[in-house]
């Protein structure tokens, strides 16, 4: 199933019959998420959504990974172009770095994966968006924040 993204989308569905709530989760390949799966999925057609920024990580892996573990639907989306452009090179340019010596990139990527996760929950019916971050830095309120801004933003 393709959806029309503005970026190109790998998509692979489980064959089921797709009948609770959908959650969006933002999800990474790890433990965390691929647990969250396995948890979501007792009350949610799950669909699984992993950005692609430039990471170098296997994604055929995690997209396969995450219909494995119990998602009824896993979505690769390429960001690399928009997160270079609209993200780090602004935020390069402007000087914007940790400590003063590491550049923000990986808080960088928050709003922009927020963003997507939003567009893609309104575009197959989503309720719900979830991410695996824990309670250990400021992962969680940065993503939480930002989906709601997107998400209130949507709705205007």
């Amino acid at each position: 199933m393709r959806m029309p993204l503005k970026h190109p989308l790998k998509n692979r569905k489980k064959e089921k019959n797709m009948s609770k709530e959908k959650v969006i989760l933002a999800y990474s390949g790890g433990l965390d998420t691929s647990v969250a799966i396995t948890w979501l999925k007792k009350d949610y057609d799950v669909v699984s959504v992993c950005m692609d920024v430039g990471e170098g990580k296997d994604l055929d892996f995690i997209h396969d990974k995450a219909l494995k573990v119990g998602a009824v639907e896993s979505y690769v989306i390429d960001v690399k172009d928009e997160f270079a452009t609209d993200y780090v090179l602004v935020a390069l340019q402007s000087h914007a770095y940790y400590e003063q010596k590491y550049p923000l990139v990986s808080a960088l990527s928050r709003p922009l994966i927020s963003k997507k996760l939003v567009e893609i929950a309104h575009q197959i019916g989503a309720t719900t968006i979830a991410h695996g971050c824990t309670g250990k830095g400021n992962d969680q309120v940065e993503y939480q924040i930002a989906v709601a801004k997107k998400a209130n933003e949507a709705k205007k």
